[in-house]
């Protein structure tokens, strides 16, 4: 029985993705490339490790036995990179950041240009997960620190506050709500839209309140960006919500009206996670102590 390194990370990243597509993109590898591998790797242990059905896979129970053991061997590769980054050069050290879509776009950008700056040997590894995700990638250690909405279930996580993140409704000037100073979300949701593309994490995030109030948000367009969002806003094309960080800043260019939001998950806080603080590696702790920071 020979695994390489390739072989357990496509498995990890096939098994957290829940998709042997997806997890072979993840993993930089064809799809036709990354059959072969996990048929190898069944082959040569004589057991199943994936169940395949027509929405995705699941790992078996010799499956989820492989994902503990392969998580343990890819964080001691990356514990050992990290350590000896301090003393070998040109061996860089790497970090696995998970965040939202808020902490993605308004926070991290100033923050993480800042942390590159002071430590040009650490490589950060940036991806966008919904909360719920994000908690449980980092308990499975599928990634050394995740950014999630104190509204997220951290379990037995550790966590340390990062900042505040407010969602606000943003319309044109001339549209039906722009005069009032609050409105709840089901009512927003009576006109048309401006949203994020699928699979955006924030998306997510309001198709699933959208569908506890019985609706759905009515996507005129649909853009990646909040700044792209806010724009067709102001051209009165659909109402939209993005964080007020956002808007703000928007708002110094755009014809846009900010309202808040009356729904108590419209306020939230950001936190950082982690398994445990001082078990990361030594790249990753510096990274936390300056997003704290």
């Amino acid at each position: 029985m020979r695994f390489d390194l390739t072989d357990l990370r496509l498995f990890l990243e096939v098994a957290d993705a829940g998709s042997i597509t997806a997890g072979a993109a993840r993993a930089n590898l064809a799809l036709a490339s990354a059959s072969a591998r996990l048929r190898g790797m069944e082959e040569a242990l004589g057991v199943g490790l994936l169940s395949r059905g027509w929405r995705g896979v699941q790992p078996t129970p010799a499956g989820r036995a492989l994902i503990h053991h392969a998580r343990v061997v890819t964080q001691q590769i990356e514990r050992m990179h990290a350590d000896l980054g301090q003393y070998a050069r040109g061996i860089k050290g790497h970090v696995r950041l998970l965040c939202n879509t808020s902490a993605l776009a308004e926070f991290l950008p100033e923050a993480l240009s800042a942390f590159i700056a002071t430590h040009p040997q650490v490589d950060v590894d940036l991806e966008e997960r919904t909360s719920v995700e994000i908690v449980r990638a980092v308990a499975g250690g599928a990634a050394d620190v995740g950014i999630v909405a104190d509204s997220a279930e951290v379990g037995s996580l550790q966590s340390f506050p990062f900042r505040a993140d407010r969602l606000v409704l943003v319309t044109a000037r001339e549209h039906v709500l722009a005069a009032r100073r609050s409105v709840a979300f089901s009512e927003a949701l009576d006109h048309d839209f401006i949203g994020l593309i699928k699979g955006i994490a924030l998306h997510e995030h309001l198709a699933a309140h959208a569908a506890r109030a019985g609706k759905r948000m009515r996507a005129r367009v649909r853009l990646r960006g909040f700044d792209a969002v806010c724009g067709m806003v102001a051209r009165n094309l659909g109402v939209a919500v993005v964080p007020e960080s956002a808007a703000l800043r928007c708002q110094k260019t755009m014809a846009l009206r900010r309202i808040r939001l009356s729904d108590a998950w419209a306020t939230r806080k950001l936190n950082l996670c982690m398994r445990r603080f001082d078990q990361l590696p030594p790249d990753a702790r510096q990274l936390v102590e300056h997003l704290r920071a």
